[in-house]
């Protein structure tokens, strides 16, 4: 409720200032901001296209939108609302990385590619856009390559495991079993409760035939998502040496 009412205060004071003067675009900017605080999409939408008619050269109004849109479903107008905000202001780093998020959505794989280089390029230590660049290197099956962008998101930041996590699927994906068992107990090291990468280490685990070692991985899985439908309609049994271990099920989720 309290910082509901410091939302309020703001959009408060942006309609006072808009009967006092309709024409300042900053102001429906700032109110379109407050709005899409308290989750007011459409009304955000609709405070910053009124910014835009009074001022059309607004980068962040339009970049705004584009969030907005995107958060809407509505992907091909947040690209369109995205390229109008870099031909005003094209060395917005943000713009670019969340259009390349947008792109790879979108299907459109090597302009989302394209459009994280860019973002890298204005800012080299944007470890998310190293990070999405090698997701969607992976979704065309570019595993090296998208090894090597997931490594240096790591290097920018030692404890981001989500780049950890990532460069093991892709190692996995080109039969680099003991190196992906690895990058998983890396991801682990850093978010323990991370069930996907413990269940994905026991898949690694059970094809180089580690079997206990996998076993024990899905049951940390169960411990961390036990009623998790998500989880269970993946279950799956590891392949196991009859003589030493028990026929057990097992949980997985999907990377």
């Amino acid at each position: 409720m309290q910082k509901l009412a410091s939302i309020e205060k703001p959009i408060e004071r942006g309609e006072k200032m808009i009967e006092i003067n309709p024409q300042d675009a900053q102001t429906w900017y700032e109110r379109g901001n407050a709005l899409l605080e308290m989750g007011r999409l459409p009304a955000a939408i609709e405070s910053w296209e009124k910014a835009i008619e009074l001022e059309p050269k607004f980068p962040e109004a339009w970049y705004n939108k584009g969030l907005a849109l995107r958060k809407l479903g509505q992907l091909e107008a947040a690209v369109s609302c995205y390229n109008k905000s870099l031909k005003i202001k094209p060395e917005n780093p943000e713009c670019w990385y969340n259009r390349g998020n947008v792109l790879r959505k979108l299907g459109r794989l090597s302009e989302a590619i394209a459009s994280y280089e860019r973002a890298i390029e204005l800012k080299p230590d944007y470890r998310e856009a190293w990070s999405n660049r090698g997701n969607t290197l992976a979704n065309l099956e570019k595993y090296a390559e998208a090894i090597e962008s997931y490594d240096k998101a790591a290097a920018i930041s030692a404890d981001y495991w989500e780049a950890w996590y990532n460069k093991a699927f892709a190692l996995r994906s080109c039969g680099k079993n003991a190196e992906a068992i690895a990058a998983y107990d890396r991801a682990i090291e850093l978010k323990a409760d991370l069930h996907q990468a413990w269940y994905n280490r026991g898949i690694a685990l059970a094809e180089a035939k580690q079997y206990p070692e996998a076993i024990a991985s899905y049951d940390k899985t169960l411990e961390l998502k036990p009623n998790s439908p998500e989880v269970w309609k993946n279950a799956a049994q590891p392949k196991h040496n009859s003589d030493n271990l028990p026929k057990r099920s097992t949980l997985g989720i999907k990377p």
